[in-house]
């Protein structure tokens, strides 16, 4: 066994130095698999895959004439693959530049989580002061899907222009819900399914038991905006936190949404005993 040799030769600093030599390399492929992750590279990823397996294939086959193709497609590849992916390496190299490219996930994380709480709280403000009515439903652990399909597929980033956008009155989109799934606006003007609660407050209108309604049957968070009063409402497991603040809203959409245990967060939602 040459490689079991091999290995039993080499000094405990060099298979410490092998092994992490490996760990860097494997490293570096995660984070360019994440770079090009979502955008058309990965099409173009596949195309190259199926260049060099034609490339193999024909060499077995002894194809002399589409083994010399794909010869030539190898090797001016290279320069073909500067091309193709200019825009993801200038991102990377961006990235490089500014210390990010090889930063942690979990910071990535908390900063998602800070963008899409910011561009919540920046259009529930405009349009609660407006008194705009608004439905935004986003997904947990339970799938929205039957009720994506009820409206139109958007499948656009959270951006507080574009929810507000979706809502202003007489727009094509406004009557309905706003479905978030996976951190991403899937869908608008879609239905959702009505609370027959009987002991919900009569003064609650359409919008706020279609969210009761969607919270009874799934686990997902929805957003509710007052179009007569413009008061700013958030609906989980079944129950509904009215009236809330800013403040509040921020708070209590970051914790249940991202399970992060805010201890002044007033009325989590797990913690609710009864409807307010």
């Amino acid at each position: 066994m040459p490689v079991w040799e091999m290995i039993t030769n080499l000094s405990p600093i060099e298979i410490i130095k092998n092994i992490v030599d490996v760990l860097l390399v494997w490293f570096v492929f995660y984070k360019l698999i994440t770079i090009i992750k979502g955008t058309k590279a990965v099409q173009l990823l596949k195309g190259i895959f199926v260049i060099l397996f034609a490339r193999i294939l024909t060499e077995y086959l002894g194809l002399d004439t589409l083994k010399w193709m794909m010869e030539q497609v190898v090797v001016w590849g290279f320069l073909a693959i500067i091309i193709l992916f200019q825009p993801e390496i200038r991102r990377a190299l961006e990235q490089l530049g500014r210390g990010r490219l090889f930063a942690s996930s979990a910071m990535h994380e908390d900063e998602e989580r800070d963008r899409l709480i910011e561009a919540f709280s920046k259009s529930v403000s405009y349009m609660a002061k407006r008194r705009i009515g608004a439905l935004i439903s986003i997904e947990k652990e339970t799938g929205l899907s039957e009720y994506i399909e009820t409206g139109i597929q958007m499948n656009s980033n959270v951006t507080s222009e574009l929810i507000i956008n979706i809502f202003i009155p007489n727009t094509p989109l406004h009557d309905g819900a706003v479905i978030i799934q996976k951190n991403q606006i899937a869908a608008a003007g879609c239905y959702l399914p009505l609370s027959e609660n009987p002991f919900i407050s009569k003064e609650l209108g359409t919008r706020h038991r279609a969210a009761i309604g969607l919270s009874e049957v799934t686990d997902a968070i929805t957003i509710v905006v007052s179009e007569e009063t413009g008061a700013v409402s958030l609906t989980a497991n079944g129950d509904i936190n009215r009236n809330l603040t800013m403040e509040e809203f921020a708070k209590q959409l970051r914790e249940a949404w991202f399970g992060v245990d805010n201890e002044d967060t007033p009325n989590p939602f797990w913690k609710w005993g009864k409807r307010k």
